[in-house]
C-alpha cells in the first residue's frame, strides 16, 4: 500500500513529478479522451505486476500500451501496410489495434498475457501525451479502477477506488469520450471490442464488413470479461419502467427518471455520461435502500454499440 496518493497539476512540474514515479517503477493514473488510464512502465515487469495487483485484475487479462508515437508504436509491434493506413486515420485517438509484438521492445510478458500480439494505443488527450512526452517510454494502462467496476472519468473516481494503492493521479479534468477505445485486430480485421470509434466508420475505412471476435473466458484483448463496469447495485436493461426498489436511468424520453443518460437521446452526450451516471445513480441506490439501477433501452448503432456493450457487462452475473 502506498502512504499517499498523490494529487498533480496537469503542467509541467505535475508531469515531471508523474514521469519520475513512473521510471521508478510507480504506478501513476492519468487522463485519455476516453477513460483515466493507470500507467505503468511496460517494459517494468514488477510495476506492471503492480498494475494487476492495485486493480485486482485477473493476469491473464491482457493490458494496452500507450505510446507517445508511431515511432515508438513501431518499436512496440510490427505493422502491416492496413495498420499503418488506420493510425494515420484514427491516431491519436479512442481506436486501440492489436498488432504481433515486437520481442526486443522489451515489453513485459504480463502486459500481453504470454500473447504474440500487443494491444497498442495512441492516445489524444494533450494531458496524456504530454506525459507520455516526458516518460519517454510505452505505458501499460488499464481504466484505473478495481477490476469490474466502473470505471473512472475524472480524477475523484481514481481516487475513490484507488486512493491509497498507486503513486499519484494526474488531474487533468473530465474525460471527453467517456468509453474506452474501440479494440480492432487485423489480418483478417475483427472487432474485439466496441469503444469510441463506432463500428461504421470503421468498416468505411476498411471497405469490408467487420466480423466480431473476443474471448470472455481467455481474453485476447482487454475489455472482455463478462462481468465487468459493474456498480453495487444490481443492473436491469431495457427497462421501459421503474419497479419498486429500483433507481430508474433514462435515455431520452419516457418514463420520468431519476437521473438520465440524455434527455435528448444523444449518444454522445450518453457515452460521455456513461460511467459517472452508473456511479450517481449506484451512491443514489445505496442512500434510498434501491436495490437495482434500471436503464432505458439505448439504440444498437453507432456509440450505442459501445455503451450497450458496457451495460451488459455491468448487468452480467457476478462471480
Amino acid at each position: 500500500m502506498q502512504e499517499m496518493t498523490e494529487r498533480l497539476e496537469a503542467g509541467a512540474p505535475g508531469l515531471a513529478r508523474a514521469a519520475d514515479l513512473l521510471r521508478a517503477g510507480q504506478l501513476v493514473a492519468f487522463p485519455t479522451e476516453t477513460v483515466y488510464g493507470l500507467g505503468g512502465d511496460a517494459r517494468q515487469g514488477a510495476a506492471v505486476a503492480g498494475i494487476y495487483a492495485a486493480k485486482g485484475r485477473p493476469q491473464f487479462n491482457p493490458l494496452i500500451v500507450h505510446v507517445a508515437d508511431m515511432a515508438m508504436a513501431e518499436q512496440v509491434a510490427v505493422f502491416s501496410d492496413r495498420a499503418r493506413v488506420l493510425a494515420a486515420r484514427f491516431w491519436p485517438g479512442p481506436l486501440t489495434l492489436v498488432l504481433p509484438a515486437r520481442p526486443e521492445a522489451g515489453i513485459s510478458d504480463l502486459v500481453t498475457a504470454g500473447l504474440p500480439t500487443v494491444a497498442v494505443r495512441m492516445p489524444a488527450h494533450p494531458v496524456a501525451r504530454a506525459l507520455l512526452a516526458a516518460f519517454g517510454g510505452p505505458l501499460a494502462a488499464p481504466s484505473a479502477n478495481p477490476s469490474g467496476k466502473v470505471s473512472p472519468t475524472e480524477a475523484d473516481h481514481v481516487l475513490e477506488g484507488l486512493s491509497g494503492r498507486i503513486a499519484a493521479v494526474v488531474d487533468g479534468g473530465a474525460c471527453q469520450v467517456g468509453v474506452e477505445s474501440t479494440i480492432l485486430s487485423l489480418d483478417p480485421p475483427m472487432l474485439l471490442r466496441p469503444g469510441g470509434v463506432d463500428v461504421e466508420t470503421l468498416e468505411e475505412a476498411l471497405g469490408l464488413p467487420l466480423a466480431f471476435g473476443g474471448d470472455a473466458v481467455k481474453p485476447n484483448a482487454p475489455g472482455q470479461l463478462v462481468s465487468h463496469y459493474a456498480p453495487g447495485a444490481a443492473v436491469r436493461l431495457e427497462a421501459t419502467d421503474k419497479r419498486p426498489g429500483e433507481i430508474y436511468l433514462g435515455f431520452g424520453p419516457g418514463p420520468e427518471a431519476d437521473l438520465t443518460l440524455s434527455a435528448q437521446g444523444n449518444l454522445i452526450e450518453a457515452a460521455t455520461k456513461l460511467f459517472a451516471m452508473l456511479r450517481v445513480a449506484d451512491k443514489l441506490a445505496s442512500a434510498r435502500g434501491a436495490t437495482t439501477i434500471a436503464i432505458a433501452p439505448i439504440p444498437e448503432t453507432g456509440l450505442g454499440r459501445a455503451i450497450n456493450d458496457r451495460l451488459r457487462r455491468a448487468a452480467a452475473p457476478r462471480g
